[in-house]
């Protein structure tokens, strides 16, 4: 396709429709497929409890290096997103098959360094969190991190080719690629696990392998979609070269991103040793914690990969009322998606902890947790759309500085000394605090955002 037709088409979208159909039109599908990512993510705990709480704590407690996995993946994804989108704005097409290709490197050395971790780190890594405590929850946590890891092409590849068809505004191919890895998660999982149609038993092992099935059955199917239908990125390696300087403005916004998430990694890691001490059940809780609020916080993270090309085409086309529409159409849609989620937590704790097998001290501990944590739904919507924002526009770094004031600075050492001083009950308490702190800062930079960048901007057409 020449690049005229290619002009026509991703200005007819981007450009051209009206902003409240085009921010649906791209996040919907979306939001479809992280839902039921969420959901599939839910169903995999819920089968390892049925196992036993062990195995279940034995999972939790995998989350801060899967964390790390999905940072590295999902920020090298916003970097290319956001250039590769900016760039279709500037009607630079040679500039965006670039960063795709530049990008798909960047994916490979990642897929390289996990698997070296995969060897290396996760027995250690068990055993910092465990203190020398129970050998089974060890062994089944090893089991399943290192098959999670080394076979983490998958995810890799699910990101990779995923990307590309969101920067291009094909979400929906996007939707059926995550739809697909997540039913053949789900259809694996009590099959693997429990040994079901005459295969061995594979209990924690077997829900690992069906995880990473699911991604790689996802990558394959993103890059047919890739292959078959996005007209707009040449993938041809004909001349290729590797562009240090694309690289370099790819990581500059990736990275902060890939750092903000990685925070993430870094706070469930403390938090589970801090959680640890009182007992594995707080941890399973813990564990169970982000498996529930991510089936709230996960369509909301498939809006932001919506909305996000459609901020940075406008910035690279100059057009502020179609970027501060798309800014408050989905400000109010984060709000209603996570007042649910607030909901959730505050009228029916037990029912959600009764879907994991909840012991009678599961049910104890968490329905109070969940009381206390979920007062930060009704905070959280501003802080991630803000960040999405902040990415969108070439800003992370006012993300990752937020994200690290809120999971490092503030959570973590309100979260010990509560322990200290309140006992397990109290350290709940530390998610709100900390989340009232992330608003303050997400509001301080936006505000700064605006008047730097938005603001000057002519208006551009609606």
């Amino acid at each position: 396709m020449n690049s005229q037709n290619t002009e026509n088409i991703t200005e007819n979208k981007m450009g051209t429709m009206p902003v409240n159909k085009l921010v649906w039109n791209m996040s919907l599908p979306m939001m479809v497929s992280m839902l039921v990512q969420a959901l599939y993510n839910i169903v995999d705990s819920i089968f390892v409890a049925r196992v036993s709480e062990d195995a279940l704590t034995a999972v939790s407690l995998a989350f801060p290096l899967q964390t790390l996995v999905i940072a590295v993946g999902a920020g090298t994804g916003v970097g290319i997103n956001a250039i590769l989108s900016k760039s279709l704005g500037e009607k630079n097409f040679k500039k965006a098959n670039a960063t795709a290709l530049n990008g798909g490197f960047l994916y490979i050395a990642s897929y390289l360094l996990f698997l070296v971790l995969g060897f290396t780190i996760v027995k250690p890594f068990y055993a910092s969190q465990l203190k020398g405590g129970s050998p089974e929850i060890y062994n089944m946590g090893v089991q399943y991190l290192s098959i999670v890891m080394i076979f983490s092409m998958g995810i890799f590849g699910q990101f990779f080719f995923e990307r590309l068809l969101t920067s291009t505004g094909k979400t929906v191919f996007s939707m059926i690629s995550q739809l697909s890895g997540a039913i053949t998660n789900i259809i694996l999982d009590p099959i693997l696990i429990f040994g079901l149609f005459g295969l061995p038993k594979m209990g924690v092992a077997g829900a690992a392998a069906a995880t990473v099935i699911g991604q790689c059955v996802a990558a394959v199917v993103a890059f047919a979609c890739n292959m078959k239908y996005n007209h707009e990125i040449d993938l041809s390696l004909k001349g290729f070269r590797l562009n240090g300087a694309l690289i370099g403005s790819i990581y500059m916004v990736g990275i902060p991103s890939i750092i903000m998430q990685s925070i993430g990694s870094i706070m469930t890691y403390c938090m589970n040793k801090i959680l640890i001490d009182f007992s594995s059940t707080a941890a399973a809780v813990f564990g169970v914690y982000f498996k529930l609020q991510s089936f709230f916080f996960m369509p909301v993270f498939g809006l932001n990969n919506g909305i996000t090309p459609i901020i940075a085409y406008s910035y690279g086309a100059r057009q502020r009322k179609r970027m501060l529409k798309t800014i408050k159409i989905s400000m109010g849609t984060a709000f209603v998606l996570l007042l649910f989620g607030f909901a959730g937590f505050e009228l029916i704790p037990q029912v959600l902890l009764r879907m994991f097998d909840a012991s009678e001290e599961m049910l104890e501990i968490g329905c109070l947790a969940l009381r206390i944590i979920g007062f930060h739904f009704l905070i959280a919507w501003f802080c991630i759309i803000a960040g999405t924002i902040f990415q969108a526009l070439g800003k992370a770094v006012y993300s990752m500085v937020v994200s690290i004031m809120r999971q490092l600075v503030v959570l973590i050492p309100a979260a010990y000394i509560l322990a200290k001083t309140g006992g397990l009950n109290a350290v709940w308490w530390a998610f709100p605090i900390a989340e009232t702190m992330s608003l303050a800062v997400s509001a301080f930079c936006l505000r700064n955002v605006y008047k730097k960048i938005i603001k000057p901007l002519p208006e551009g057409r609606e």
